[in-house]
């Protein structure tokens, strides 16, 4: 009941958010959701053993997702992403040569704190950029087709699941399941594109359907390999039943980048 009960709250909360939302609003929601991932992944890290600072790679996800964001604070525009990228290496190297004490995980560490602006700030700051630039209905078609999809994998992996997508880093996941994923998401986004994207050719819906799915899957295979590899269960037990943020982004954050880049073009 409680896995139902935070399910339909954060459902609800996720569609106010996406639907009805002012920019600024919306910036702000996506903004504290990433720092929230920012936190979890640092505890991933500490929970594998990698010393991983905290405030920097927060901040430079935080500004490299606000760099897709339009002019919505007084007219002003966030620098461009390269631009953030480039500081935010300079600055967490800066700080691995400062804090180094000479032990063996240089290289662990600056990349730990190097991926929450690649993982997290470049996928949700694509998010960002399509509610702008396509509306609230393009990114919920995303979500939506991620959705349909993970529960296509769950309920086709009950009913048919025997052959084992990926056993070392889920052992639940089946090619049965991903290909149930596959038909039920790829549907969602032909047909439901009709009114949400209709500028987009229908055979090109058809292969970002497929697209989306299967990044989504890696995704979600990524996170759990992140979480195996540091002995744990959840990124975070903030969503009773449900686990961390991470959990409920992880399809997301690999079929974002992909989904953003096909409307930019289109």
């Amino acid at each position: 009941m409680t896995r139902v009960v935070s399910g339909a709250v954060l459902l609800l909360v996720a569609i106010g958010v996406v639907w009805f939302a002012p920019p600024v609003l919306f910036l702000l929601a996506a903004e504290i959701l990433l720092i929230v991932g920012c936190i979890e992944l640092a505890s991933m890290a500490r929970a594998s053993g990698v010393r991983v600072p905290v405030v920097i790679p927060t901040c430079a996800a935080m500004l490299t997702a606000a760099s897709f964001a339009g002019p919505v604070f007084g007219g002003v525009r966030a620098a461009p992403v390269e631009l953030v990228l480039m500081t935010a290496l300079v600055a967490i190297a800066a700080s691995a040569l400062t804090s180094w004490n000479g032990g063996p995980d240089a290289l662990a560490s600056t990349g730990s704190a190097l991926l929450p602006a690649l993982y997290l700030g470049l996928p949700i700051g694509a998010m960002i950029s399509i509610r702008e630039t396509r509306g609230h209905e393009a990114l919920f078609l995303l979500m939506l087709t991620v959705v349909v999809s993970d529960t296509a994998q769950y309920y086709s992996g009950r009913a048919f699941g025997r052959t084992p997508l990926a056993p070392r880093i889920s052992p639940k996941k089946t090619v049965e399941g991903a290909v149930g994923g596959f038909v039920f998401g790829a549907l969602v986004l032909v047909t439901v594109g009709v009114w949400w994207l209709p500028q987009v050719p229908a055979p090109l819906r058809a292969l970002l359907g497929v697209t989306v799915v299967a990044l989504g899957i890696a995704g979600d295979l990524f996170e759990s390999m992140l979480k195996r590899s540091a002995g744990m269960k959840d990124s975070s037990a903030l969503i009773p039943g449900h686990g961390g943020i991470l959990d409920r982004i992880d399809a997301l954050l690999f079929a974002a980048p992909v989904y953003y880049i096909v409307l930019s073009h289109v």
